[in-house]
Parts: structure tokens; C-alpha cells; sequence
């Protein structure tokens, strides 16, 4: 830990962290995801309820792991949204029902999910009434 200004500044990789406020430099703005657990949702003709745990991961943000030979990968590209339920951490609690974008789909070749496909999640919102 450094000094700069009275204030403690602390380096994490490429990015430095002071006691103040930093400003937000993300291309796109990052979800509060700690409060769900599970996003799912329907592919239209595949007939089946994908349901996957939603991951934080720090470089890609919020995130989905599909298998490299999924049929869904087929389905997905970036840029698209889907109607998602999401379930919360707790259960007792009722789902909310979000508009989300794909921001990504990213192999991840040799790292901790090896074989599998990060694919970036980002809430844009309720979904429209129909």
C-alpha cells in the first residue's frame, strides 16, 4: 500500500484504487448480481427451460458457464436480449423477471472452467407489458 494525497492507494492489477470514490471505467455498467443466484430462461423450439448459477467473475462481470458442445451456444449471440428469470439468493423470496442482454461469449481454453463458455449477462430491465 502506497500513500497519495494522505489516502490510501491500493493496486489490483492494471488498476489503482484510492480511499475516494474512483469513477466507473467500464465500457458498459457493472450489475449487482450478490442479491441472485440462478438466471433461466426458454430457447423457443428447443423445448427446454435452460436454467444455469450466475457467476461474478472480476474480468468478464456477470456471467453463465455453457458447456462447449451445448446445443444452446447455437442459439446465442452477442447483442441479443431475452426475457430471464432470475432467482434469488433466498429462496423465499419471489423471482424477478428482467430483460438481459448477451454482452459476451467467451472460450475459456485452459483457465478454471476449461471446456466451457463464459457467456456475459447485463439486466437492462422489466420487460415490456404484454
Amino acid at each position: 500500500m502506497n500513500l497519495q494525497d494522505g489516502r490510501p492507494v491500493f493496486m489490483s492489477g492494471e488498476t489503482q484504487h484510492t480511499g475516494a470514490m474512483a469513477a466507473e471505467r467500464r465500457a458498459e455498467p457493472r450489475e449487482r448480481v450478490d442479491r441472485y443466484f440462478s438466471v433461466e430462461f426458454i430457447v423457443e423450439g428447443m423445448e427446454v427451460i435452460y436454467q444455469f448459477r450466475i457467476w461474478d467473475l472480476s474480468a468478464q462481470g456477470m456471467c453463465v458457464l455453457v458447456k462447449k458442445d451445448s446445443e444452446l451456444l447455437s442459439q446465442l449471440k452477442v447483442g441479443q436480449t431475452w426475457d430471464m428469470k432470475y432467482s434469488l439468493d433466498d429462496a423465499s423470496k419471489p423471482a424477478d423477471y428482467l430483460t438481459t442482454r448477451i454482452c459476451h461469449i467467451t472460450k475459456d481454453a485452459s483457465g478454471r472452467f476449461k471446456d466451457h463458455y463464459l457467456v456475459g449477462l447485463s439486466i437492462l430491465g422489466a420487460p415490456p407489458l404484454t
